[in-house]
């Protein structure tokens, strides 16, 4: 099977789709329903080093600290949710201490007759672990008279630790 794709159990590989994913945030009761999630990543720092008796006018490239992006979610504007809460308890000027949660993305299989059914690989489903997650940054939707569309809220979250699915 070629890497990146999907089974679906008739012999034939179809690459995994973007478009249906589930999000879940520990200890939250209930889901948010979000149309985007953009921003998952991780990068090593380059420490690079020479000894100052080193035969080579070149450096040496060591790995360094990892780092990790934060992500953006939007999602349409609603009166009240408890991931609402959670984004005022951690934006709000009287927070206190900051309320982390671990946030979950996974991907949702459409073909597997069950809506909320996450695709599965050979070492479970396919989902990101963002641990010790805290809102960084909340956006109020754009407000036009002139238009229709629905209010898109963003919430921009930033997290210690990215678990990765294989």
């Amino acid at each position: 099977m070629a890497t990146g794709a999907y089974d679906n159990g008739k012999g034939s590989a179809y690459p995994l789709t973007k478009m249906n994913f589930l999000v879940t945030v520990d200890t939250i009761a209930g889901t948010a329903a979000f149309s985007e999630v953009t921003g998952i990543e991780s990068t090593v720092d380059v420490i690079e080093f020479r000894q100052g008796n080193s035969g080579s006018l070149a450096t040496v490239k060591l790995p360094g600290l990892v780092k990790h992006g934060n992500i953006t979610l939007k999602m349409g504007y609603v009166i009240s949710s408890p991931f609402k809460t959670w984004v005022m308890d951690c934006v709000s000027e009287m927070r206190g201490q900051i309320p982390r949660q671990n946030v979950t993305i996974e991907l949702i299989d459409i073909n597997s007759g069950a809506p909320t059914q996450a695709v599965e690989s050979s070492v479970g489903p396919r989902q990101w672990t963002l641990t010790n997650a805290f809102v960084v940054k909340y956006s109020a939707p754009d407000l036009d008279a002139k238009n229709s569309d629905i209010a898109i809220e963003s919430v921009e979250i930033a997290y210690e630790e990215l678990i990765i699915p294989n």
